[in-house]
């Protein structure tokens, strides 16, 4: 063989293997999306339950317009959601700061972790007028 033709499937050695990096990279990338995006389907459903909670009179096991309850352990989230729902195939969700008379903040963290190696993290701010959704990681 000449030497162009080496030097071609050289440079079609080095094409091929910069494509299947950044193709590994994507697909990586796009695992971590989807994650991020199932939690935040998740933290929805949980602040819904929560204003569900808030707006359930105290006697029937509500918070009667305040989300005092919902304390920042396995008992303010057993209020909200089974065990099932609280860590499922999305992510862990936890209550991060306990509920007030106005609002509790919940946090879920990922299954798939990042190209840094550390987990998607999205917290879910709930109020009585909204929801916002914020990621951290």
């Amino acid at each position: 063989m000449g030497q162009n033709q080496l030097l071609l499937i050289v440079l079609g050695m080095i094409i091929v293997g910069v494509t299947i990096a950044v193709a590994i990279l994507l697909v990586q990338e796009n695992a971590v999306t989807a994650n991020r995006d199932a939690m935040a389907a998740d933290l929805l459903t949980i602040a819904a339950k929560s204003k569900q909670y808030f707006n359930t009179p105290a006697t029937l096991a509500g918070g009667g317009h305040s989300f005092v309850g919902l304390t920042a352990d396995a008992s303010g989230m057993s209020k909200l959601a089974s065990t099932n729902f609280s860590a499922n195939g999305n992510g862990t969700y936890t209550i991060k700061t306990a509920g007030t008379a106005t609002g509790v903040v919940f946090q879920g963290v990922g299954n798939v972790a990042t190209a840094a190696g550390s987990f998607p993290t999205l917290t879910c701010s709930v109020t009585q007028t909204g929801n916002t959704i914020a990621i951290e990681n």
